[in-house]
């Protein structure tokens, strides 16, 4: 029996899990420090509480090992993204994957550099067939 996914995170853990995983394990501490380089307002102790609630969710966890506890997320990035992802196109593009895809290309938010590498990947892809 597989345990459950672990719930989605809001706007805010979705931010923390952005810095850990640029970060790597981590304390409160400089997850805070690397918070206020976007968000000179945030306070350390919104970053500690926000921490201890992630992963009271099992969205982090945390090595309690030493006296300053370090938290990682408890799942990789590209399991999140994906998860994340199929929510979206379920939600937002009637499950329709091509629709996110053009949607993206349509409206300027894929660079030139970032076009030239997908059709690089379809290119290749097609080579395949």
């Amino acid at each position: 029996m597989t345990a459950p996914a672990p719930p989605k995170p809001t706007p805010a853990e979705l931010e923390m899990l952005r810095l850990l995983y640029a970060l790597g394990p981590a304390t409160a501490k400089q997850v805070h420090a690397a918070a206020l380089e976007t968000r000179p307002e945030q306070t350390y102790a919104t970053v500690l509480r926000l921490l201890q609630v992630m992963h009271g969710k099992g969205l982090l966890t945390r090595d309690e090992s030493a006296r300053a506890h370090v938290y990682a997320p408890a799942q990789a990035q590209d399991s999140i993204q994906t998860s994340l992802l199929k929510d979206l196109i379920h939600k937002a593009f009637a499950g329709s994957g091509k629709a996110l895809v053009l949607a993206a290309l349509r409206g300027g938010h894929v660079s030139a550099r970032e076009r030239a590498e997908i059709q690089a990947l379809l290119d290749e892809d097609n080579g395949r067939d």
